[in-house]
């Protein structure tokens, strides 16, 4: 007999909730959920162009792992966009979902003997890679989402890693489960098992009533979520995602920004008209231009948002500024090419950025010295900027101070 004060005992877990079908149907949801997760989370990496450059991926030794099968488009502009924002703010529904789920079948975590059969043992290792990916995956995200980097390393190889992990675990339960649970869902038969309680307290709320409070949970988490995809009044909904309040200031520049210029230490001094010169690099040589020579040049106007890895994002913006695909051809590049960027912000992540050449082609990918019919303030990047369709925000690098048009696979 084991001592039913302790975990490892049945009589421990009296919770009349638990059971077969309650779990089945968190299961389901939580399938249909993180397989749109891990897919949006798998274009996400896509986006920032892999195999293009080692500054825009640093995943040391991903291998297979990091197949990469297409380049990022740029149309249409709001891609990235919509990817994010369902990517975080589904996310963040499901973290009620999850948690239920974990609550459901915690009892199997503690059953002994550890392992009955080989089977059995598989199944244990199984459920512990995705309890413990699951939680990793979800809480790496929040934390990213909030930009409290309290974890060790970088975040991007942490949850690329994770990610695989847990999804490798997620599928191999959803082989082993699926058909269970779709025979308990359906009401043929509720398989008992080691989830339901030897001896059941008495119930307090129905199977059915707690799932309709992970579902106000989730509901209540999606409506102070979602707002950080839109602006005005919708923005600031957003309780619970970053960027969530009023706009930044207000005028042509009064537009949500992830790192300010005194953030990124960017002197003044640096971008004055006498001191800031762009530096453009490719088959030609080398050619210095500063901003009075660039706003010389065919200036173009794109209406395009801003989309960060966070979720956030703009509505378009007017930007106007000089074409990438005419400032690679100032220096021999008559086709567009690859183009490596590097901005006077000398530390953090994404100083530097790589851009491919159907990006440096596209005719709304601009070196934009205006926005909204005014100068670039500081925090958006004056003296110059890069603005490029469906592109992360990362990727659309501020404070530009050097453009290397070239081949950079």
């Amino acid at each position: 007999m084991r001592d039913q004060r302790l975990p490892t005992s049945p009589d421990f877990w009296r919770s009349p909730l638990r059971g077969t079908w309650f779990t089945s149907v968190l299961g389901l949801v939580l399938l249909a959920g993180i397989t749109v997760l891990f897919v949006t989370g798998l274009l996400s990496y896509a986006a920032y162009n892999p195999d293009l450059s080692p500054v825009n991926d640093q995943t040391p030794d991903k291998g297979l792992l990091g197949f990469y099968l297409f380049s990022w488009p740029t149309r249409p502009a709001w891609l990235y966009r919509l990817n994010q924002g369902v990517h975080v703010t589904l996310g963040i529904t499901l973290i009620p979902v999850l948690l239920a789920k974990l609550w459901s079948v915690v009892p199997k975590l503690f059953t002994l003997p550890p392992a009955r059969s080989l089977a059995h043992a598989l199944e244990r290792i199984s459920l512990l890679l995705l309890v413990g990916g699951g939680l990793f995956e979800f809480v790496t995200g929040v934390l990213n989402i909030q930009l409290d980097y309290v974890f060790p390393g970088s975040f991007y190889p942490l949850h690329f890693y994770g990610a695989w992990v847990f999804f490798a675990a997620f599928v191999a339960h959803a082989v082993l489960k699926l058909p269970a649970a779709l025979r308990n869902v359906r009401g043929l038969r509720e398989e008992r098992g080691e989830l339901h309680a030897p001896r059941p307290d008495p119930p307090t709320v129905s199977r059915r009533g707690a799932l309709g409070l992970v579902g106000g949970g989730s509901l209540l988490l999606f409506g102070t979520t979602v707002g950080h995809s839109f602006d005005g009044v919708a923005r600031q909904t957003a309780v619970l995602a970053p960027h969530g309040g009023s706009e930044p200031g207000s005028g042509p520049n009064g537009f949500q920004i992830n790192k300010t210029a005194a953030y990124a230490r960017i002197d003044p001094a640096e971008t004055a008209a006498d001191a800031w010169r762009l530096v453009l690099t490719g088959r030609t040589g080398t050619l210095r231009l500063s901003r009075a020579d660039l706003a010389r040049l065919p200036l173009y106007s794109s209406a395009l948002p801003i989309a960060c890895v966070e979720g956030w994002s703009t509505s378009n913006q007017w930007w106007r500024g000089v074409r990438l695909r005419d400032l690679a051809a100032l220096v021999g590049h008559d086709r567009p090419t690859d183009v490596y960027v590097e901005s006077l912000q000398r530390h953090g992540a994404f100083r530097h950025a790589a851009l491919r050449a159907n990006q440096v082609g596209d005719e709304r990918s601009l070196l934009a010295l205006y926005v909204n019919g005014e100068d670039l303030d500081p925090d958006h990047g004056f003296p110059a900027r890069v603005i490029v369709p469906a592109a992360p925000g990362v990727l659309n690098t501020k404070w530009v101070a050097r453009l290397t048009f070239g081949d950079l696979r």
